[in-house]
């Protein structure tokens, strides 16, 4: 069974909770997303049609929830391996909390963790996970994300600003 660690609004975990109830209820719960990049490149995914919320939006590499005894670092590693077959250092550059509803009655409210990483290399998707994945262009992806925002999931238009912050920042 899914689980997901329950937090407080300072990510104090308070305990292991279902992702079902977690997401049936809008408790809030420890999350993490990543986003990957090569030079003027953001490696995005599509989910998978599958997935209980969300499903066949695109959004950044990858994305999940911590297992309660496993640091959000370990689990960065373990799902970057599991939906996009890579293996990448990668930094958390900041973290937020959001609530999302979605037509479903699903209610998303999370502790985001967000990291960054630099990779060149190639991926493998987990069909089960990721319908698709591609490097796009940060201008594209941008123009895209103003014109067409429906296509992406909602955690991935609050982060992108961030995200874009921080690359220019390194330039």
């Amino acid at each position: 069974m899914n689980k997901v660690i329950e937090v407080d609004l300072l990510d104090k975990p308070i305990k292991e909770i279902t992702k079902e109830k977690a997401h049936q209820e809008g408790v809030l719960h420890r999350a993490f997303s990543v986003v990957l990049y090569k030079g003027n490149e953001i490696l995005i995914q599509k989910r998978s049609d599958d997935k209980y919320h969300c499903g066949g939006l695109w959004t950044n590499t990858c994305c999940s929830h911590p297992r309660w005894g496993e640091t959000t670092e370990e689990a960065v590693k373990r799902r970057l391996m599991e939906e996009m077959g890579i293996s990448c250092e990668t930094q958390e550059i900041f973290s937020f909390t959001y609530y999302y509803e979605f037509k479903n009655e699903l209610k998303e409210f999370e502790y985001d963790h967000v990291f960054i990483g630099e990779y060149n290399q190639e991926f493998t998707i987990n069909k089960e996970e990721v319908e698709e994945a591609k490097w796009i262009d940060i201008n594209e992806l941008l123009a895209w994300m103003k014109n067409k925002p429906f296509e992406f999931t909602p955690w991935f238009i609050i982060i992108m600003p961030k995200i874009l912050d921080y690359l220019n920042k390194r330039s």
